[in-house]
């Protein structure tokens, strides 16, 4: 018997969300995948750049996930970019459906992982980012790299 892998293991980010949109709250949601999937997973061939998640008769699915054909699967590769079904709780998915609705907020993949051997989803209940608000955290993050090679040149001298 395969001892079970422990702990939290980063497979990809969506680091394109974090600049598109304010990330109000976070949830964990499980992933249906084929053997095939798991395995191009395991190798890191994954992009969650233009990824979304929409319900669907009380099923939440992820949509625009690319997850590349493995290597070594022949007949048993699947669609790419097929949708996938997220695996959360019923009462959980419909509060989810219903701030989606009303609030005009959207629900975006921001990371994958694995905890304990299977593979979990990071999702974020998201508002979008008028332009100067990307230009204000873009100045932001200017600044704090800026102050961070001042601090590290005066630390050296």
């Amino acid at each position: 018997m395969a001892a079970k892998q422990q702990g939290i293991k980063k497979i990809a980010d969506n680091r394109k969300a974090y600049h598109e949109y304010f990330v109000l709250e976070r949830f964990e949601a499980g992933i249906e995948l084929a053997g095939t999937e798991v395995k191009s997973i395991r190798a890191g061939q994954v992009n969650l750049k233009d990824a979304f998640c929409t319900v669907k008769n009380g099923e939440l699915f992820v949509r625009g996930m690319h997850i590349s054909p493995y290597e070594h699967g022949n007949i048993f590769n699947k669609d790419p970019v097929r949708p996938r079904r997220l695996l959360m709780h019923k009462r959980e998915i419909l509060k989810l459906h219903a701030r989606v609705m009303q609030d005009g907020v959207a629900l975006v993949p921001l990371s994958l992982y694995f905890k304990d051997s299977r593979v979990k989803v990071e999702l974020g209940l998201c508002k979008g980012k008028k332009l100067y608000d990307k230009r204000s955290s873009e100045a932001e993050r200017q600044s704090r790299r800026d102050i961070d090679r001042i601090m590290k040149e005066k630390n050296n001298q």
